[in-house]
């Protein structure tokens, strides 16, 4: 008797334990699932929050700075602070849409302001909102204007007179490695070299003269840079296609423009570069006094020794064969074109020499600069002797 009401109220205390569960089991699956998809839900605010919104290194405070030019848009400003590291590197911004999102929900792109902004990376999208849109005080700028023919020290110290550099040393070891403008495919042809060690400056030839507005505080590496790209534009792919039809590098074009720049005045620049081609194409060396004066401190003299003439240098065209190892100067767009397209009357019938008409260095003489051409070394040498006293 005993052992049937034990059995009988274990039973009735199943059927209770069902009912509770029946009741229950709806509360729990749906506690677990409100707790599942608020885990999702947090985990995917945080992963987005991550990605899109918050600072892309926490611990990075290195300044970065950007220059944001007037009637740039936010779709323009997402793509300045995302490719902001350069190469390679992380930006200030892990994601442009969500840049431009949340300009757009904040009603602030229409207040994003032009200027140079230094930011890091352990801001938000927030606090960099809010400094572009602040702005910044209107900077100086200064023109300076690089002359044709300007050698890179030259450039140096103009840049310190006219005190938008402190002093040279910056700018010249940027101009002598040319690294950190690897970028450029010019320049990185030059760095890939061989001899690239034997030029006196890697940039030399590529700061292209032109007048040029920059910041009165403006970093040696910003003002080669518009330099470089000023170049780039002149350079163009009509001259690159040209120089390839000459059998010429970039590099070589650019050198030879150097030599015309400092052998002529514009007028005879496309028969100076027939000469130098048609020598070239003779297997003569070039024999310019040009270089000389490039590697040489013997100011304005128009006459060289001959242990001047025969001094050891990649660039002394007296001694070896073809082009010198690297531009002489800076030459100007007239000078790059000459060497790409040298006078065709001249190519055809021959010239190899020319000697100056005047020897005055007198800007008031009206055959100053002027030069007289001959095909052959005996007319050279008649030349020679006729105008050595004038």
């Amino acid at each position: 008797m005993e052992e049937r009401e034990n059995r009988e109220a274990a039973r009735r205390k199943r059927q209770r334990h069902r009912k509770i569960m029946k009741v229950l089991r709806p509360i729990l699956i749906y506690g677990i699932s409100i707790a599942v998809c608020a885990a999702i839900l947090v985990a995917g605010v945080n992963y987005a929050l991550d990605e899109f919104v918050r600072p892309v290194d926490v611990n990075d405070a290195t300044p970065v700075t950007v220059t944001i030019e007037k009637g740039s848009g936010a779709s323009t400003i997402a793509k300045i602070l995302y490719e902001a590291g350069g190469e390679g590197n992380k930006g200030l911004i892990n994601n442009k849409a969500a840049f431009k999102i949340y300009v757009d929900f904040t009603g602030k792109s229409s207040t994003l302001k032009a200027g140079t902004y230094i930011l890091s990376r352990n801001m938000d999208i927030a606090q960099m909102v809010d400094i572009i849109c602040t702005g910044n005080p209107a900077r100086k700028t200064v023109n300076v204007k690089i002359r044709e023919g300007m050698e890179v020290e030259d450039i140096a110290d103009l840049l310190v007179e006219e005190g938008i550099l402190d002093s040279t040393e910056e700018f010249l070891s940027l101009c002598k490695s040319g690294e950190a403008f690897s970028e450029y495919s010019f320049v990185n042809s030059i760095l890939q070299s061989a001899d690239k060690d034997q030029r006196k400056y890697a940039l030399e030839g590529y700061l292209f003269p032109d007048t040029y507005e920059v910041y009165a505080d403006a970093s040696a590496k910003s003002v080669i840079t518009k330099m470089l790209i000023r170049f780039n534009e002149i350079f163009s792919d009509e001259y690159m296609d040209r120089a390839q039809e000459l059998n010429m590098t970039v590099d070589q074009a650019v050198t030879m423009a150097s030599m015309i720049e400092r052998e002529a005045k514009t007028a005879d620049f496309d028969k100076v570069s027939a000469v130098f081609h048609n020598r070239l194409n003779s297997g003569m060396k070039l024999q310019s006094d040009a270089p000389l004066k490039y590697i040489l401190d013997a100011g304005n003299t128009l006459d060289y020794t001959s242990d001047q003439m025969a001094v050891n240098s990649p660039y002394n065209t007296y001694n070896i064969d073809g082009l010198p190892i690297g531009p002489i100067c800076n030459p100007s767009a007239a000078a790059i074109k000459a060497a790409l397209y040298p006078d065709s009357d001249f190519m055809g019938e021959g010239y190899l020499y020319f000697v100056l008409k005047s020897r005055t260095q007198d800007a008031n003489d009206p055959d100053f600069g002027k030069l007289v051409f001959s095909k052959s070394y005996e007319d050279f040498l008649k030349n020679k002797e006729a105008y050595k006293n004038s």
